[in-house]
């Protein structure tokens, strides 16, 4: 059903599953604040779902339902279906990486009698959206030892949080002179973590004091964060946003929700024909590089330890496996707004509850490092969209010459496989507090189920 209201005809029973739904998807995003977290979740609820670590398996067989995971922070779930590998697969590609700040190696320091933590920005922010929110922090420690310490501060409601301070109004007839890309520059994005200074110190103190209660709660000293991965995120769940509760506002959205409607489709669907595959990927935010990038060989290496299971693990097996495949790089979509909608083209693009965005291409301005969608796919994903009864429509990443953006979607295509941009439309992307509709996450997840079961 293309360009249509999911509520013009919805029954009180499908708003119902709407809710449903999406409460659960709230908790996901509020428990996946990192990628490690993230694939921790996907992990746990795998195996409630049957889904075993492939090397267990010597050998698969139809209905077979496996995962790998790649150093904690990307992960692939296959479900083995009725036709031999080498026919195709159908694949859902998510990335579970969302803009952030990262401590760098030396941290902490000291100033004006305030402990800080030094910060590099990850992906594409606004600088300016990530002063004076509740901050959180989540990642590991790894010592020389080899033991690996987890670092979760600022969700518990006893917890403290974090924060990056501004400049009062009072003070800023010279700041609000800036342009928006300098009113905050990235060297300022530093987080204040304490202000009291241990007795008995002459110098940096309340440095001192910061390092004395990491080293009681994780036993760890400053030269340990020289090995550390720690994310500054903004703190807090997933809420429901608008007085009718019609939308999710969360951070992280982008691209965990379709990250999660992706993990759904797999583990709720039916014994499939054809292979179903749902890939989580990392880096996507900086160029989908790194071993747990989109890029790296991990996904490959994957599918060629599927096919020596069941019998072809010859690199021409692994090549048509991948060039019979279809596949929906699930990724975000921006939505019009309602404020701003002349950065969009009002004909051709994304709107709230008019379910999942197909999108033929990204790229920016002449469609620059897009993978353009073959036409003859997507007459196929409409039919089996149609068929299915799921609402869709289409979109583009803003006007042309607005800007633009990238997914995973050009990487996969590199394998001569069919691929198109398919997921949620988003309002506030890459800020601390995006928000999605929860009409819009329910029929992307009824999208992918039907890609999954759909003759292509």
């Amino acid at each position: 059903m293309y360009n249509r209201n999911v509520y013009q005809d919805a029954t009180k029973d499908k708003i119902a599953k709407i809710t449903d739904f999406c409460e659960d998807y709230k908790d996901f995003l509020s428990k996946g604040k990192t990628e490690r977290m993230c694939v921790t979740e996907i992990v746990a609820l795998a195996k409630k779902a049957g889904f075993v670590p492939a090397e267990s398996k010597k050998t698969l067989a139809a209905g077979d339902k496996v995962y790998f995971v790649n150093k904690r922070k990307n992960v692939v779930l296959y479900r083995i279906g009725t036709r031999p590998l080498t026919d195709g697969l159908r694949i859902l590609g998510a990335h579970l990486d969302s803009p952030r700040m990262d401590l760098k190696q030396n941290p902490l320091y000291e100033k004006e009698e305030f402990a800080l933590w030094d910060t590099h920005y990850y992906g594409g922010i606004k600088k300016y959206q990530y002063v004076t929110v509740p901050l959180a922090a989540h990642g590991v420690i790894c010592l020389k030892d080899g033991k690996t310490v987890e670092v979760h501060v600022g969700e518990d409601p006893a917890d403290p949080v974090l924060g990056i301070t501004d400049l009062l109004i009072h003070l800023s007839g010279e700041m609000m002179q800036k342009k928006a890309d300098k009113v905050i520059e990235g060297e300022k994005l530093d987080v204040i973590v304490g202000s009291m200074p241990l007795d008995g110190e002459e110098k940096d103190e309340v440095k001192a004091n910061i390092l004395r209660l990491l080293n009681e709660k994780y036993g760890i000293g400053a030269e340990d964060f020289v090995s550390a991965e720690i994310e500054i995120v903004p703190a807090g769940p997933a809420r429901d946003f608008g007085l009718d509760r019609s939308m999710v506002a969360s951070y992280g959205q982008d691209d965990r929700v379709c990250a999660y409607t992706s993990l759904r489709a797999l583990l709720d669907g039916e014994a499939p024909e054809y292979a179903s595959c749902a890939l989580f990927v990392d880096k996507e935010e900086i160029g989908s590089v790194g071993a747990t990038g989109a890029q790296s060989l991990f996904f490959e290496n994957t599918l060629l330890e599927l096919l020596a299971k069941t019998g072809a693990d010859d690199v021409l097996s692994q090549r048509r496996a991948l060039e019979r495949s279809y596949m929906l790089s699930s990724d975000v979509n921006a939505a019009i707004d309602p404020i701003y909608a002349s950065a969009s083209d009002k004909g051709n693009c994304a709107k709230f509850n008019h379910g999942i965005v197909f999108e033929k291409y990204t790229g920016a301005r002449g469609k620059s490092g897009a993978s353009d969608a073959n036409p003859e796919y997507i007459a196929k994903i409409r039919r089996v969209m149609d068929e299915a009864g799921v609402c869709f429509q289409t979109g583009e990443l803003g006007a042309v010459d607005q800007g633009g953006g990238g997914t995973i979607a050009y990487i996969s295509a590199r394998y001569n496989m069919e691929v198109i941009d398919a997921g949620v439309p988003v309002l506030n992307m890459h800020s601390p507090m995006e928000i999605t509709a929860k009409a819009d996450v329910y029929e992307t997840y009824l999208a992918y189920k039907a890609f999954f079961k759909g003759t292509l």
